[in-house]
């Protein structure tokens, strides 16, 4: 695992001595995009390659729009007051662009550096400089996640081959538990076919093949951003792995990484073998049809015909395998009821999004498509907040149902973001006064509101969509519609696809926002819906010290459709430090 590792490989000082790059990192696999299945060899030992004694942390060096990076050198000497040319070595650590102030856009890095005259002029700078934006690096001590000496009594099963699930297992397949994964939907390759060809051309829906189930889960298909508010070291071997894994090197150092929709499919199919690689073992078309549950311990669960006797079963489900969250119910597994959100998803042309944060910048060659994140404060009442969520510059909007007779929206952006529209979900959370504490009712409440958009649009899987000024006005939109959405939209009223308190809360938000961005509720807003997938309405209690189920021995629950995570990072997180209490309970398995 990567401790702390040094950007060096990545962004190097020109003409310094002795950095030795390894040819391994200096040819990673194969770029990712749209899935590709070319021939990849997983990384002998997936590792950083190089950490390179780094002394110095120089914090917030701003560069205008123009400027090189470069000129990082001379600006780091400048701040620490030596000579350029006594910077030995030097790394970015961080980026990220501060459009605060649109008459001067500027990309803020943090750097970390050596000095030519080693530890003791780094310590000598320190002292006279004293200044909080110049500080010794700090490092990342961990002790070392080493096996256990208990014998498993089966071999570990994962059901679920999502960010939760698929990292779980690449950390167990490490340390020689070899585990089993059950992935109800299929592999990228036939996921894709049935997608694009099936789905999008044909409106063939297949409810174990689609965007949220199969290799990678609704991770794969979602928009691959990695940015997380959670705190948490394994954030950066997470997204080490990706890079290990032909990912960009890039999100080591951006403040909002991002892969793109059109990468990360890839990238899960090399983690898959990685995983296969150390022992580990992924079945697609393996749908957990029962749980045998015998005085509060799992026993045997059921795959098809097949009845399995698992060792540890972590339950990595996604926020949308209702049928399973129900089965689990009736098996006797605690399932509690939590808040969670509900909304639309509003798209505007990507021109517009650019002008609203970039202002007479917009355009400049070295800017990023646009991105926002708002919140209309008090919008909901006593709900509290409207906010924005999963914001999608240059991205579409996706039907992300995981059963027929269902429309649900969600927001994805390929690698480039280069698409003509941006969306975003608008969304508010719906305490459990709202519906009451049945994790059932949370379950129904939510699919109430994606028949009736399914419903409203014919079943054509059309998306429900109103202009933005026709919703706020209670008139139904006329004319051509154009969106992102990949099945086409139809004009409909989105009232009737949201409770009457959600309804006002949006409107409410959208004329505040309009009112700071002109536009947001403008001519070419569009409002689509449901959002209803932006969490799970549901938590499968489990001990905060052992991360089991509280109610059923050997049953780990992890990741998003546990409760305990939303988004990528998260569920990745979730089931490493799962996987980690294991691993340090068992030994390796012959």
């Amino acid at each position: 695992m990567c401790h702390r590792p040094s950007l060096l490989q990545l962004y190097t000082a020109p003409g310094r001595a002795g950095v030795q790059k390894t040819d391994r990192f200096c040819k990673p696999p194969p770029a990712c995009g749209e899935y590709s299945n070319e021939k990849w060899s997983p990384p002998e030992n997936p590792t950083c390659p190089y950490n390179a004694p780094m002394a110095l942390l120089v914090r917030n060096l701003p560069l205008s729009l123009d400027e090189p990076e470069d000129d990082l050198r001379l600006k780091a000497a400048r701040r620490l007051r030596v000579n350029p040319d006594d910077i030995r070595e030097y790394g970015i650590v961080r980026r990220a662009l501060d459009a605060r102030f649109k008459d001067r856009i500027v990309n803020v890095y943090n750097l970390e550096l050596s000095l030519t005259g080693g530890v003791k002029e780094e310590r000598r700078v320190l002292r006279r400089l004293n200044r909080s934006d110049v500080v010794e690096m700090p490092r990342r001590v961990e002790s070392p996640l080493e096996n256990g000496t208990e014998s498993l009594p089966h071999r570990p099963v994962i059901v679920g081959f999502g960010p939760a699930g698929m990292f779980a297992a690449l950390w167990m397949a490490r340390h020689g538990l070899r585990p089993l994964v059950l992935e109800r939907g299929q592999g990228v390759k036939v996921r894709h076919r049935d997608i694009l060809q099936k789905f999008y051309r044909q409106h063939e829906f297949n409810a174990e093949s689609n965007l949220l189930y199969g290799e990678g889960g609704a991770g794969a298909y979602s928009d691959g951003k990695l940015y997380t508010r959670v705190n948490d070291p394994r954030m950066r071997d997470i997204l080490q792995v990706f890079v290990d894994h032909g990912g960009k090197p890039d999100i080591l150092i951006d403040s909002r990484p991002h892969l793109g929709s059109d990468c990360i499919p890839t990238l899960c199919h090399r983690i898959r073998k990685t995983i296969e690689s150390l022992g580990g073992e992924v079945r697609f078309g393996a749908r957990l049809d029962h749980i045998g549950i015998d005085n509060g311990e799992v026993r045997t669960i059921r795959v098809g015909s097949e009845v399995l006797t698992p060792g540890p079963l972590l339950l990595g489900i996604g926020h949308s395998a209702h049928d399973t969250v129900r089965a689990l119910i009736a098996a006797g597994v605690t399932v509690v009821a939590k808040p969670f959100q509900l909304g639309v998803r509003v798209e505007h042309p990507q021109t517009l999004v650019d002008r609203w944060q970039f202002g007479q910048a917009c355009g400049h060659r070295r800017l990023p498509p646009a991105e926002y994140h708002v919140v209309a404060k008090g919008a909901a009442a006593e709900l509290g907040d409207v906010y924005s969520f999963c914001m999608c510059p240059g991205g579409v909007i996706l039907p992300s149902n995981e059963s027929p007779g269902l429309i649900v929206t969600n927001g994805a952006s390929g690698v480039s973001r280069s698409k003509p529209f941006a969306n975003s979900g608008l969304v508010l959370n719906v305490p459990l006064e709202a519906i009451g504490n049945d994790p059932l009712v949370g379950l129904d409440f939510v699919n109430r509101w994606e028949r009736a958009a399914f419903k409203l649009t014919g079943g054509t899987y059309e998306v429900p969509a109103q202009r933005a000024l026709d919703f706020l006005a209670d008139r139904r939109s006329d004319g051509r519609l154009e969106t992102s959405y990949p099945l086409g939209g139809k004009w409909s009223s989105i009232a009737a696809i949201l409770p009457p308190f959600a309804t006002d809360a949006i409107k409410r938000a959208l004329v505040d926002l309009d009112a700071r961005m002109k536009g947001f509720a403008g001519e070419e807003a569009l409002v689509t819906g449901p959002e209803t997938r932006a969490s799970a309405p549901i938590r499968i209690l489990r001990d905060p010290a052992t991360r089991q189920s509280v109610s059923t021995i050997g049953l780990y629950p992890v990741g998003e459709g546990a409760g305990y995570a939303g988004g990528i990072m998260s569920a990745a997180a979730d089931g490493i430090a799962t996987a980690e209490i294991l691993i340090r309970r068992y030994a390796p398995m012959r």
